[in-house]
């Protein structure tokens, strides 16, 4: 990899170890930097993402926490109000519930209520999503209750290298953000990640592939499920889809959104989560809003089902996979 044209030394990381390499890399620097969570001290954390770090930077700065997602979210709150930018683990995302109202009543109103005298620069990890077969709440996909949540940021790396430079941008961001790192994609490959410091800019997505037939877009581990799927389209049937990769949920990238619909006149949406009050109603909102005068044909979206997520047996019929995005962008384009 090059950048005005000098050479930027890589390595070949997995997301987990992009993002553990991105929380080294600004401790370095940072030493504001602290890092809050149920056992990813001594352990390195459920999935080892912080692994070596508190041999590295010591008990203080990497803080083994009780069992308590409310305390940890409060706690970083008067942290970040004092000087300091906390990272706080949730083990699973579907351990955030107790901590929602610390969420929802301090940390994203801090700024507004303080008239921007005060704000609150924390990152909240949540690793998320199905796939893995986990116990009951540990496979959620919430990401709309936060979405929906003024003053928070929600972002959702689908690679190694963007989860890097985007772990990086949020603990450098002013504002709280909500960082949904995803099971199934922490160990699934590895990609060149450049060492040292970079940011990949949050509320931008990404073009994952070009083409002039149709737009698909996804997040997180749902990203490779519609690459795969636009790959099989386009052996079977020719057709050309612009994959986006969103990156972020909100705010939402609304260019490339009305860009890629604009040029393709098709689309099809594609999310883990719940369909009901899924984040592909906004996406579907944009559309209408900027580019409902393109469209040549119903947009299709492809989604988990208004269930919670079930037990192991069937974990693979719940999640969306690649059949079935199929089936919707070929439903799409010979409407």
């Amino acid at each position: 990899m090059t950048t005005t044209g000098t050479k930027v030394k890589t390595n070949k990381l997995t997301l987990v170890q992009a993002v553990t390499d991105a929380l080294r890399t600004v401790m370095k620097e940072q030493e504001e930097v602290i890092l809050l969570g149920e056992d990813i001290g001594k352990n390195g954390g459920v999935f080892r993402a912080t692994d070596g770090l508190q041999a590295q930077f010591g008990e203080k700065r990497v803080i083994d926490t009780p069992l308590s997602e409310a305390g940890i979210i409060g706690v970083s709150i008067g942290m970040a109000l004092n000087g300091f930018k906390p990272v706080a683990e949730i083990q699973f995302m579907g351990f955030i519930y107790p901590a929602y109202e610390q969420i929802m009543t301090h940390a994203t109103r801090i700024r507004m209520r303080t008239m921007s005298k005060y704000h609150v620069p924390m990152v909240i990890r949540a690793p998320y999503g199905a796939g893995v077969h986990a116990p009951e709440i540990h496979s959620d996909s919430v990401e709309t209750l936060f979405t929906h949540m003024p003053g928070i940021k929600v972002v959702c790396p689908s690679s190694p290298y963007d989860a890097k430079g985007l772990l990086i941008a949020a603990i450098e961001d002013p504002d709280p953000v909500l960082f949904m790192e995803s099971l199934r994609l922490y160990r699934s490959g590895k990609e060149e990640v450049p060492e040292g410091k970079y940011k990949v800019e949050i509320g931008k997505g990404k073009t994952i592939t070009s083409g002039n037939d149709i737009s698909v877009f996804a997040w997180g581990a749902m990203v490779p499920v519609a690459v795969k799927a636009c790959e099989e389209v386009k052996k079977e049937h020719g057709i050309n889809c612009d994959v986006i990769d969103l990156r972020t949920l909100y705010p939402l990238d609304k260019d490339i959104i009305a860009d890629s619909v604009q040029k393709t006149g098709r689309a099809v949406i594609v999310h883990e989560a719940h369909a009901t009050g899924g984040v592909s109603n906004d996406v579907l909102a944009i559309i209408n809003e900027t580019s409902f005068l393109y469209l040549k044909a119903p947009i299709e979206r492809v989604t988990g089902f208004d269930v919670p997520v079930p037990f192991y047996s069937l974990e693979n019929h719940y999640l969306p996979n690649v059949e079935r995005v199929k089936i919707a962008i070929e439903k799409t384009m010979f409407f």
